[in-house]
């Protein structure tokens, strides 16, 4: 039975050869390269934070103070990874996390697709974002026969809101993911000292762009037409304030598991149940949205407590290897999202740097569990991990 690990030995083996990986398996060496093939204003974009950055670089530092300890004497030649989630059966715990601009990080301007080609490679499910420089429907399509997520940034039009995520679930869409977090964006040096915006130039908006609500918002004429006028719109209704009474709202147009991104405080994670959330997902935006805040990993056991099995538990934020996986795993997320890291594989490679990323992710997570004596998710949760800086 083949395992996602066995990707060190066809590496090995290529080296034997003398090929080497195309692409790094390590984040440091990813982001270098990544760092050099990228334009300013779009690593900029992907890789800064909110403030300074504080909270962005202690979500990925956190896990060093998390420790997992192994158990010989088990039988680890097999290793199930696979998972439960919202009715569909997934081959691994991983999932692309929504990023922006991941249709800028190729150089076609298509990376959303590209990041759907890699999902239908490696069976990963992407998590499409409403901003998006190809339409929902099409990036859809590419991930082939793997599921897929469309995160939602919710409008102030609530046609135009109910138009989006009607068009992704009839363009097959598994779940809704609400992003609470951005109605207004944080502030963001990197971003603000080029004045680099890319929206307002423009990018990324193309599910606004074809659908039939905004398009009559702009009274019929067509955005190519008018392009500022478009832009304008756009900003006029981006960023609706969501509070618990919209849940109603949200709950009744789409048959879709509704998952509220962004929750960080137990009391929240029992209210969004109470109130009819299919899903919670740990989040702080990468700290990309507000700064000075606790690592996303350290919020995650309370809130995992709270919901209790209840629904799944989705998380995010400073993960950059398998490791980081595996350790969320044990502190209660039933789903891990990756995000910076699989924008890099986009930049360096397309689809198949993107895949090559994942796909590294996942041979550390298998070997992980090999070598510590956790042939299956239920022992990596029954092991948990220990704050090792208490």
């Amino acid at each position: 039975m083949p395992h996602y690990g066995d990707l060190q030995t066809q590496i090995y083996g290529a080296g034997l050869s003398g090929i080497v990986p195309t692409y790094p398996v390590d984040f440091a060496t990813l982001e270098k390269r990544a760092q050099s093939a990228l334009p300013p204003h779009v690593l900029t974009y992907v890789q800064g934070g909110c403030g300074d950055e504080y909270t962005r670089d202690e979500n990925a530092r956190a896990f060093r103070h998390w420790g997992m300890v192994p158990r010989m004497m088990v039988d680890a030649t097999h290793r199930d990874l696979s998972i439960d989630l919202f009715g569909l059966k997934l081959p691994s715990p991983l999932f692309m996390a929504p990023i922006g601009v991941t249709g800028m990080m190729t150089q076609d301007q298509h990376g959303d697709v590209a990041a759907a080609q890699a999902a239908a490679m490696t069976g990963v499910p992407l998590t499409a974002s409403t901003l998006s420089n190809d339409p929902l429907e099409d990036v859809k399509a590419a991930c082939g026969e793997t599921p897929a997520f469309f995160q939602l940034y919710t409008p102030r039009d609530k046609e135009l809101a109910e138009s989006l995520v009607s068009r992704a679930e009839n363009a097959g869409y598994k779940a809704i993911v609400v992003t609470l977090d951005t109605w207004v964006t944080g502030w963001r040096p990197r971003d603000l000292n080029p004045s680099n915006f890319p929206q307002l130039r423009g990018h990324v908006l193309q599910n606004y762009f074809v659908d039939p609500r905004f398009r009559q918002m702009l009274g019929g004429r067509a955005p190519e037409e008018d392009l500022r006028t478009a832009i304008g719109t756009w900003g006029a209704t981006f960023g609706k304030v969501l509070t618990w009474d919209d849940m109603a709202w949200l709950k009744s147009i789409t048959k879709l598991p509704i998952v509220l991104k962004g929750i960080c405080h137990p009391d929240d994670a029992r209210r969004a149940i109470d109130t009819g959330a299919d899903g919670i997902y740990v989040s702080n935006h990468g700290g990309r949205q507000a700064n000075g805040g606790i690592a996303a990993i350290d919020m995650l056991p309370e809130v995992a407590d709270a919901v209790a099995g209840r629904v799944p538990v989705l998380f995010d934020s400073g993960i950059r290897s398998g490791t980081d996986v595996v350790k969320a795993i044990a502190l209660g997320a039933d789903a891990v999202g990756v995000g910076r890291p699989y924008s890099y594989g986009l930049a360096l490679g397309g689809a198949p740097g993107c895949a090559h990323v994942l796909k590294c992710i996942l041979a550390e997570a298998d070997l992980l569990m090999a070598v510590n004596g956790w042939p299956t998710l239920k022992a990596v949760r029954e092991a948990g991990a220990i704050r090792t800086d208490r």
